[in-house]
């Protein structure tokens, strides 16, 4: 086996450190840790329980529904609902994700004695998820980027879910009669996205609805999707779901036979 020598040598222990870096400025994940013998150094460590902490406070953090359902009425010039599903705490929320994809009975009730000018066309619904910072610093800016792309959507009164999971949009979708239901959410932490906004587009929300029956736009937020870019892919989705009266991959199956047709 040939040696590596002089130069070589130090150009192929730079290497490593090179491709490192260059890793580093594609993605936020943890690459190339350094380590103090055989444990990881004490920066990376501490960084690492940050991030942990952040991720479980998001989970944990109740939504101020109040000062959210205030703004989004400013901007939207429409009624805000104030409503909760069946999880009537943090605790029984994250224990029972069933609970959280059903409204209670107060919130039934709001809605089948609500006054109804028409049909409504869209049912706008914004919920905490699993991370209330994510609805909190990014819902309302994206309505506000969304809302004049949809002048010929007639939108019924928008809808602010505390403990609510995505399924919950099919209920409140289907006794608003809306042809279409979208759900903002705060999604899943992850150790380098506290506070990352999903949304998921169903078409003739129902009862009984599958995640493979919407439309996900997913990481809106300042280091993921902006809302210009997520504002886009929703007319886009909401486009193909009025023409093909389908969303996920129903619509996605439809469009591949069209365009080979």
């Amino acid at each position: 086996m040939s040696e590596i020598v002089g130069r070589d040598r130090e150009t192929a222990a730079a290497l490593p450190a090179s491709l490192t870096a260059r890793l580093r400025e594609l993605t936020p994940a943890r690459v190339g840790l350094g380590r103090t013998g055989v444990s990881q150094q004490l920066r990376h460590q501490l960084d690492f329980q940050r991030a942990h902490a952040q991720a479980r406070d998001a989970v944990h953090a109740r939504l101020e529904a109040a000062a959210l359902a205030a703004s989004l009425a400013e901007i939207t010039g429409y009624s805000v609902l104030r409503l909760q599903s069946a999880a009537m705490n943090r605790p029984t929320y994250l224990q029972r994700p069933d609970l959280g994809r059903k409204l209670d009975e107060t919130g039934r009730s709001l809605l089948a004695n609500l006054a109804r000018p028409g049909p409504w066309n869209l049912a706008l619904i914004v919920a905490d998820g699993l991370s209330a910072l994510a609805v909190e610093r990014h819902a309302a800016p994206l309505v506000r980027e969304l809302l004049p792309r949809l002048e010929d959507w007639r939108i019924a009164p928008v809808c602010v879910v505390e403990q609510g999971r995505v399924a919950i949009g099919d209920e409140i979708g289907m006794a608003l009669g809306a042809q279409v239901s979208v759900v903002l959410i705060g999604e899943r932490p992850g150790l380098s996205s506290p506070d990352s906004l999903g949304a998921y587009i169903t078409w003739e929300p129902r009862l009984g609805r599958t995640d493979a029956e919407r439309g996900c736009i997913s990481n809106i937020r300042a280091e993921g999707l902006s809302y210009g870019q997520a504002a886009a892919q929703f007319v886009l989705i909401l486009q193909e779901a009025r023409r093909t009266q389908l969303t996920g991959v129903a619509r996605k199956a439809a469009s591949n036979i069209l365009e080979e047709g």
